[in-house]
């Protein structure tokens, strides 16, 4: 037995309460080296009875670990537990937290594992409606112009060429008059980059954080985008940027009125004075960004300010939660007290950072609901457009990516394929079609919240940023009115399936090109196999039942031939 893998620890995502009532608990070994993992618990405090044994089953693997998972209830929910790890040839040894021993814990039950109790206030609850959502991004300068009398100085002609300050008049209103195109393709919730006054185009500098940027519209037409929304049953999620202001914040201009003087040098880090724009000497996002510097948010009146600003435009517009830029580079104090806010003013608003990479310090029920899943994007471009990595390395990184988050918060992260910050992924995909289909049936089969940069559905290209913040196309003949019926049924058939937005997920097979999931809630049943390669590929469905893109009918167990570069989706019958 490989004891260097073992490892467990009575602390998310290694134990963490499912429910009031429940106790989710996991453990990792080396990959196939046990035979069988049993866990031995009771109440904390009784010392006389025997244990309950449970089997734990096996419910993720990579190259290397193989991970086991089992819920665990008691009356009083206070546990003590520790677990028999039986390898292969039957040798067994036992595991607490004074680590491994040759003989049964049960005469030495001071050292075994301690959940002391399952707090009320400690279960994580998910918004129920965010495991069904299907985010739509829109970047507002970009998608439509409905009020061309509110087009900043300089408004470009709709559709030319792009530079980094590019303004095009895209706005709310536009917004609204492509409600019925939103609501046809079939999403139910549009998260926008900031609307609030910057002097970008991107509008990351914020100016103003309660009021909406001219260039865009008025409170009013804020409030009456999210009615409308919300008529139509899609949820809205503004984006903001709590790491720093624009230059041109009350507050940083006040610091460079007053210098040292100001009641609000505290709110930013100055490395010297006089704090110079022209020298950059205080802190910036990135690198020496001259209209960004970064915000103290250690200093309780930045804070205060901050969660006024998250509480205002949940009471006062209705929007459903935020999504936040830089997340990573703010305190996790803040985060927490940021959650309470939010979650007070709207139990069921969603907080989704922007990290990306791995984030599980933020992901522990106490602050974020989710993340915009970059690690997923980075695998499926690296599997689907790229072709970079086998079916193996792609369901490694997957599995990774699912096995450091409780499993109610791989449920609502932002599978994102591209965004306003990477290239298109058509263009990823060296402009290959079949590519995009491939991916965005992955993305749709998967676990966690499918999500489509404007565009995408109709077949936009473009490379890095600026390119890749193009304007929405809105001449019907310059679709791609294939790949938008695509996206449309993709939506819709994960839209009528609890499988797919709230069932379990395994992997079944994942080899060279060919990779293979199965999701089931209940008596459904969803298979999705995937040929990543240029030659045909012979394949086993585990069940059986109608393609749902062909209407084929698929006998379980039989061996079919995918062509090249082809899925197929199965709804067993």
């Amino acid at each position: 037995m490989n004891k260097h893998a073992i490892y467990h620890i009575p602390d998310v995502p290694y134990a963490y309460p499912k429910n009031n009532e429940t106790l989710t608990v996991r453990l990792r070994a080396a990959n196939q080296d046990l035979g069988t993992c049993k866990i031995y618990y009771k109440d904390r405090y009784d010392w006389t009875s025997p244990f309950h044994v449970k089997e734990m089953e096996k419910n993720e693997e990579t190259e290397l670990f193989s991970f086991y998972e089992t819920g665990l209830s008691l009356n009083r929910n206070r546990y003590r537990y520790y677990f028999e790890l039986i390898d292969q040839k039957g040798a067994s040894v036992f595991y607490d937290e004074r680590g491994f021993r040759e003989s049964d814990l049960r005469q030495n039950e001071a050292t075994a594992f301690q959940y002391a109790y399952i707090a009320e206030a400690d279960v994580y609850e998910l918004a129920e409606w965010h495991k069904e959502a299907i985010v739509y991004q829109i970047f507002p300068d970009r998608f439509c112009n409905g009020n061309p009398s509110i087009n900043p100085p300089g408004t470009k002609e709709w559709g030319t060429e792009i530079s980094a300050s590019s303004m095009f008049g895209g706005d709310l209103k536009g917004i609204l008059d492509k409600l019925g195109y939103i609501e046809e393709l079939g999403v139910n919730v549009i998260y926008m980059t900031p609307v609030f006054p910057s002097s970008s185009n991107h509008k990351y500098n914020t100016a103003d954080y309660f009021s909406i940027d001219q260039q865009f519209g008025t409170l009013d037409t804020a409030k009456e985008l999210i009615r409308k929304c919300h008529e139509k049953g899609i949820k809205v999620i503004f984006d903001a940027v709590f790491n720093h202001t624009g230059n041109d914040f009350f507050a940083f201009q006040d610091l460079l009125k007053n210098q040292e003087q100001s009641k609000y040098k505290d709110w930013y880090f100055a490395d010297s004075y006089p704090v110079s724009e022209e020298k950059v000497n205080y802190y910036t996002f990135a690198d020496n960004i001259m209209e960004m510097p970064k915000l103290n948010t250690s200093n309780p009146e930045v804070r205060e300010y901050l969660l006024k600003v998250a509480e205002f435009w949940i009471k006062e517009a209705g929007i459903d939660g935020w999504r936040l830029d830089v997340s990573d580079e703010v305190d996790h104090e803040f985060w927490r007290a940021f959650k309470k806010t939010v979650k007070a003013a709207n139990p069921d608003a969603v907080i989704i950072g922007e990290i990306m990479h791995e984030a599980s310090a933020f992901l522990k029920g106490d602050q974020m609901d989710s993340i915009m899943n970059y690690p997923f994007k980075g695998a499926v471009a690296d599997f689907f457009a790229k072709q970079e990595i086998t079916a193996e390395q792609f369901d490694d990184i997957l599995t990774f990516n699912r096995t450091i988050y409780m499993e109610p918060v791989t449920r609502q992260m932002w599978n994102l394929v591209g965004s306003h910050d990477t290239k298109r992924f058509l263009t990823e995909c060296g402009e290959r079609e079949e590519a995009v289909r491939l991916a965005a049936a992955f993305q749709f089969a998967y676990i966690g919240v499918p999500y489509i940069y404007y565009g995408d559905e109709i077949g936009l290209s473009g490379g890095e940023e600026p390119q890749s913040r193009n304007c929405m196309v809105w001449d019907k003949k310059e679709w791609n009115n294939s790949l938008l019926e695509f996206f449309k049924k993709l939506i819709s058939i994960r839209k009528s399936s609890k499988a797919l937005t709230q069932g379990s997920y395994k992997t079944l097979y994942a080899k060279e090109n060919v990779y293979m999931l199965i999701r089931e809630w209940g008596k459904e049943r969803f298979a999705a196999a995937f040929n990543n390669g240029d030659s045909a590929a012979e394949v086993t469905i585990p069940i059986s039942g109608t393609e749902l893109f062909t209407g084929e009918k698929i006998s379980g167990g039989h061996t079919l031939t995918m062509e090249p570069m082809s899925f197929k989706w199965i709804r067993a019958e």
